[in-house]
């Protein structure tokens, strides 16, 4: 399976206020439930008013659709990560799943994935 490394500097935010995210930046995913409004975003879109701002993340996503009917997919990613002690923020898309991780541990996670069989593409 092919892991596709991301360019941006990724952070994450909770914000009070949806009209504060611009929808015709390149990369953001924003989810909203009825307890909080997140939003994962390129560092330097990251709106001004976050109520919370946690910035320093790097991410990756599988390669390819998913189909929904795959298992484990994530699972398997996310405790690999786990043993070896690496946090992370996952987020679904229709098509495939995103995994972020703080920047300080990125190249170890990228390197503990690739000792696994995963395929690292830049």
């Amino acid at each position: 399976m092919k892991l596709k490394k991301l360019s941006y500097d990724l952070s994450v935010c909770r914000l009070t206020d949806l009209s504060t995210v611009k929808t015709d930046n390149e990369f953001f995913f924003l989810g909203k439930t009825d307890e909080e409004i997140s939003l994962v975003c390129c560092t330097e879109d990251a709106p001004v008013s976050c109520d919370k701002r946690d910035d320093g993340w790097k991410g990756f996503r599988i390669e390819g659709e998913l189909d929904f009917s795959l298992i484990r997919i994530l699972s398997k990613l996310s405790g690999i990560l786990a043993e070896n002690k690496i946090g992370i923020f996952a987020v679904s898309t229709y098509n495939t799943d995103y995994i972020l991780v703080k920047e300080e541990n990125f190249s170890r996670a990228m390197q503990v994935l690739a000792e696994a069989g995963y395929e690292i593409v830049e």
